[in-house]
């Protein structure tokens, strides 16, 4: 297989491409499945290592935290040291990380090994979409795209069993165990299989732009994600989560402000944004994000407090769904290298959209837990069709020294949605808080449904109306 192949303008054979694609979907499937798999553990981790509620709150978002933050610094190393290099340091650092939280005495270990993974996961995730955009040209990149999203629709979906299961029979420990050997199976897989793409030119690192992006992005995120924990108000002396949120605006602000002006290389080139394919997947992505994480919160809230089901059972109920979705996103991604893949993602948006809102006229104490699955089933066959034609969108026709910055912000604006859209709908829930249970998740609901309104907004604005491998509709 050829070590420098964009270069060269010469791809592997298609058998290369598929092997290396399933070697980089073994890692994605890991980082994914972490993602999920700590919730149904988290009463066991609590008693075993007597930890208190926020420390387990803080299990949880010191993942997300570091895996969010610096997704765009993670695209960039990409783009200056080679994808490959930088997927590779990460997942080793990922698997050792996992060992740490398996053998973790306290909270506070914990705690920093799953920060530790989260960093780690972030080096990964926009190095596999990065590849894949190397690897595989633009008439042919919708399937494995479909692909990949399928791999993280089954991860989310595996997510609650295995941890379920895993817990039964081998404690919580397991659930971080496992990483271990499907983490060194990937490093040996991508090692043998995965083409070292290097960069065409050397590029320079902006320490000034990391500096102002981790520091506003840290400070938003955390606003986000702790605000309701802190009660929207004070954390520690004069620091409050209004000033937090403050200071990481104005840091974003001055990080926009330096990438223009940066003679030399920025870290995120302004110059993305002018292509309007581009701008449109990341609103529509950040779109996406925001609504999954706002249904998923008042659902599970609930599933487990008005409708008295366990955390296990509440979790089981949204494993069609994501079969669904993961089967759903393969078809899409093949049929986005025929079709329009705005077409394909407004209607996965639209079908989300009317899913929910029949969710919402459903939900009634009392209610069987079998209603429930006509609608999630469809909104599992709508996120299955938004996730691979969005990527896609997103990165085609783009310089190849722009795609690990492309695929650093598009992966941001995801994992930024999700803390917005779990944020919104906790606000809407504590709202409503003198009305019924039913009332008040109802009240939730209504964000996402609108967050889905606007990604079918940014799909009608794309200029993909006819068939994707037309060159002259993706035009910068």
């Amino acid at each position: 297989m050829p070590r420098e192949f964009e270069e060269k303008s010469v791809l592997p054979s298609q058998r290369d491409r598929k092997a290396a694609l399933y070697a980089l979907c073994v890692s994605f499937f890991m980082i994914g499945l972490d993602a999920t798999v700590v919730n149904v553990a988290i009463p066991h981790i609590q008693s075993s290592l007597q930890a208190s509620l926020n420390d387990m709150v803080w299990v949880n978002s010191a993942y997300a935290l570091c895996y969010a933050v610096p997704l765009i610094v993670a695209g960039r190393l990409g783009d200056r040291f080679g994808p490959k290099r930088v997927f590779l340091a990460g997942l080793a650092g990922f698997t050792v990380a996992s060992l740490a939280c398996a053998v973790a005495p306290d909270p506070g270990i914990l705690i920093a090994a799953r920060a530790a993974q989260g960093l780690c996961a972030a080096l990964v995730a926009p190095q596999t979409m990065s590849l894949i955009v190397h690897l595989f040209p633009a008439e042919r990149r919708g399937t494995a795209l479909g692909i990949w999203g399928a791999v993280g629709g089954a991860a989310m979906a595996a997510g609650p069993l295995v941890g379920g299961s895993m817990i039964a029979t081998l404690g919580w420990q397991a659930i971080f165990l496992i990483n271990i050997p499907i983490g060194i199976a990937g490093w040996i897989a991508a090692v043998r299989l995965v083409p070292d793409y290097r960069p065409q030119r050397p590029h320079r690192f902006d320490v000034l732009g990391v500096v102002l992006s981790g520091a506003g992005m840290f400070a938003i995120v955390f606003a986000i994600q702790s605000g309701e924990q802190y009660h929207w108000g004070r954390i520690v002396g004069p620091i409050s989560i209004a000033s937090v949120a403050g200071f990481g605006v104005l840091c974003m602000g001055a990080f926009v402000v330096w990438q223009h002006h940066n003679p030399r290389e920025p870290l995120l080139p302004l110059r993305l944004f002018a292509n309007r394919n581009f701008s449109a997947a990341s609103v529509a992505g950040l779109a996406m994000g925001a609504a999954m994480g706002g249904l998923f919160l008042p659902l599970m809230i609930y599933l487990q407090t008005t409708l008295d089901y366990s955390a296990l059972a509440a979790g089981a109920v949204t494993v069609p769904m994501f079969v669904l979705s993961s089967l759903c996103a393969r078809s899409a991604g093949r049929a986005s290298d025929r079709f329009s893949p705005a077409l394909l993602a407004g209607t996965g948006f639209a079908m989300l959209a009317l899913s929910i809102t029949a969710l919402v006229s459903l939900l009634h104490p009392g209610m069987s837990l079998w209603l429930l699955l006509v609608p999630l089933m469809i909104a599992g066959v709508g996120i299955g069709a938004v996730s691979a034609p969005l990527a896609g969108i997103a990165t085609r026709r783009l310089p190849t020294d722009l795609v690990g910055a492309a695929s650093g912000v598009f992966n941001t604006t995801r994992q930024l949605g999700g803390a917005l859209g779990s944020a919104a709908t906790g606000l809407l829930l504590q709202a409503a808080i003198g009305s019924s249970t039913t009332t008040a998740t109802q009240a939730a609901l209504v964000f996402p449904i609108v967050m889905l309104v606007v990604g079918i907004g940014c799909c009608a604005i794309v200029r993909s109306s006819i068939l994707p491998n037309d060159v002259s509709v993706y035009k910068k």
